[in-house]
């Protein structure tokens, strides 16, 4: 469909879709007072904690946060977009919507971004029929590689899997066969321009192609291996206006109705993992495309389970992978676990030696992932008193990245017991772990220490965790930015100033960014962008950032937009200012830690500038 949406088809849908009727066709609900609770589809939990309001038309998970009314929810469960969403519900309440026309410029941009997945979905169709077609003698060496490892047509249908044929110009000349012009061509990756006059050749030659889906069934991208030993073994598309590898999951399509259902992913390295997976019954699995897991990924895998399993390899890299990926995971509020198989083996040769069962008892058997940092952590540092001092202060390091209070104080504990240290040295130098609610800001908690004596150190805490989740938050509220963001969808004059000037320069914060870059994107628009349109460019964490901005932006500036980008700017040099202080009093800590007078001294003397600077106050 080309068109966009009506508002006021949008507020009937709203109006006719009954929350308590749509969200009772995926969740077991029983009534509680004025509410109905259930267990949240979002999150693993035992205990229901997923509440839906019929009177205000809304839902909340008190357990993961989760909330919204009824399109919400069903962009959450089907992983669609807004627009995708109002469809589905129209649909379903026998409400007819009949389109308003984009702009030529809004029309001419979505027409190019589907000319992009349409090449990306001819050229999948083009690899996958030379490798499935009995009588094509290119694709008789692929064929052959699969069925030596074990793969039929099952598991190459299920993934589209192709392969591309030696020839340097084969999908350059099928592609301009079938009219796509050559500019569009380049931008997906498929072809390379020709150098000292020569036309164009194909980037995939002589390798098995394995197709690269997003969440919503749509071709963005291509990997491709080779069939012998040459290097280099894969390659992948690059980047593309369709294709984001930071943001993509290979076989996340194929395998988020599995992850919602079992409440659980598996992560692995690489494509042949996820095949071996899936061909093996365990449909959850899925593997970034060639780069480290992501805080974008980890919020792609969110939106499906609250549980992630790692199965990476056992060598340092692999381990390496492990624990970024850790990083990445846990402040997102998921629980992470991680496996291992024998030294050298990976998911397909591990089930071809001792079967999926065996697989699912390692699964099973999957250690949290953070416990196995800790044990590996003191493993490493050995069993001296500097050893044991080192790896404490590693651990304590990463224990920052768990939002939980009462499991950071678990680990605390169980660290206290590995090292013999002392369980409240610990909780200081943890930064105040499960510190008390009447904490004002991490500035009061960790008062400016003394300078460090000759005699047995004493411990401070590094910033607080909950000190500095409440710094995040006052940045992502602070009412100037927000008032930004309501001018930029309201105001064209607001749009151009903010494109001269540069979203850096007035927004600290990352979402807020993203979400003024995508409001910024809307062409052929000169006074209000509607909400409607907008929110079919939009994710879900940017489309909850915009439900959430309710102030009367109007009421606090005005048509004074020199004041408004003022107090933005202010607030951008607020937040550097603030982390800036954070990364002082840490490294204070660490100075007096490692008993080093003067990087101490140094740190001390510039906060203590900031400080003045600032009035004696640091916000």
């Amino acid at each position: 469909m080309s068109g966009r949406i009506p508002d006021d088809k949008i507020r009937e849908v709203q109006e006719r879709a009954d929350i308590l009727d749509v969200v009772s066709s995926y969740v077991a609900l029983k009534r509680s007072g004025a509410n109905h609770v259930g267990l949240c589809p979002f999150h693993a939990e035992k205990t229901p904690s997923f509440n839906v309001n019929p009177p205000r038309q809304i839902y909340h998970c008190f357990g993961c946060g989760v909330g919204g009314d009824a399109i919400s929810f069903v962009q959450r469960m089907e992983g669609l977009s807004f627009p995708e969403a109002v469809r589905r519900l129209a649909e379903r309440y026998g409400i007819d919507i009949a389109e308003e026309q984009r702009s030529p410029e809004q029309e001419l941009a979505r027409q190019r971004r589907a000319q992009l997945v349409r090449i990306n979905e001819v050229a999948a169709q083009f690899y996958h029929r030379i490798l499935m077609a009995a009588e094509e003698p290119r694709g008789r060496t692929a064929r052959a590689y699969l069925k030596q490892r074990g793969y039929g047509r099952d598991t190459a249908e299920k993934f589209c899997l192709g392969y591309a044929p030696e020839g340097w110009e084969s999908l350059t000349r099928h592609l301009a066969e079938k009219g796509f012009e050559t500019d569009l061509i380049r931008q997906v990756g498929l072809v390379r321009p020709g150098k000292e006059g020569r036309g164009d050749y194909d980037l995939f030659r002589k390798r098995l192609i394995f197709p690269i889906y997003s969440a919503r069934g749509e071709v963005v991208a291509f990997g491709g291996r080779v069939l012998d030993q040459s290097l280099p073994k894969y390659i992948n598309s690059p980047e593309s206006p369709v294709y984001h590898k930071s943001a993509t999951l290979y076989g996340l399509h194929q395998a988020r109705e599995a992850m919602r259902r079992g409440e659980e992913a598996i992560l692995v390295e690489g494509y042949f993992d996820v095949l071996a997976l899936h061909r093996g019954g365990f449909s959850q699995a899925v593997a970034t495309c060639g780069t480290a897991l992501t805080a974008e990924h980890a919020r792609l895998l969110k939106r499906y389970t609250a549980r992630v399993v790692l199965l990476f390899d056992q060598d340092q890299a692999g381990r390496q992978a492990t624990f970024r990926a850790m990083e990445a995971l846990l402040p997102e509020g998921l629980a992470v676990a991680v496996t291992s198989l024998e030294a050298g083996e990976d998911p397909d040769s591990y089930m071809a030696k001792h079967g999926a069962a065996a697989l699912r008892q390692c699964l099973e058997a999957a250690r949290p992932v953070f416990e196995v940092f800790l044990d590996e952590t003191l493993a490493a540092h050995g069993d001296s008193v500097e050893g044991r001092a080192r790896a404490a202060e590693a651990v304590l390091e990463k224990l920052r990245l768990i939002p939980g209070e009462i499991e950071r104080s678990l680990y605390l504990q169980a660290l206290a017991q590995k090292t013999g240290l002392d369980p409240a040295l610990l909780q200081g130098r943890s930064g105040g772990a499960g510190a008390s609610a009447g904490t004002r800001s991490d500035e009061e908690a960790i008062p400016l220490p003394e300078p460090p004596d000759e005699g047995p150190t004493q411990g401070f805490g590094a910033p607080a965790p909950r000190a500095r989740a409440r710094a995040a938050q006052a940045e992502r509220v602070s009412p100037a930015p927000q008032a930004l963001i309501r001018y930029l969808l309201e105001r064209g004059e607001a749009r151009e100033r903010a494109r001269r000037e540069g979203l850096d320069e007035v927004l600290g914060d990352h979402l807020l960014r993203r979400l003024a870059e995508k409001i910024l994107s809307v062409p052929g628009v000169s006074g209000e962008i509607p909400r409607a349109g907008l929110s079919e460019i939009l994710d879900a964490d940017e489309a909850q950032l915009l439900a959430t901005i309710r102030l009367p932006a109007a009421q606090l500036f005005g048509d004074d937009l020199d004041s408004l980008f003022a107090e933005c700017r202010a607030d951008v040099a607020r937040g550097a200012a603030r982390r800036r202080r954070r990364e002082l009093l840490q490294r204070i800590h660490d100075a007096q830690a490692a008993g080093d007078f003067d990087a101490w001294a140094r740190y001390t003397r510039e906060l203590q500038e900031m400080r003045r600077l600032q009035g004696g106050k640091l916000e």
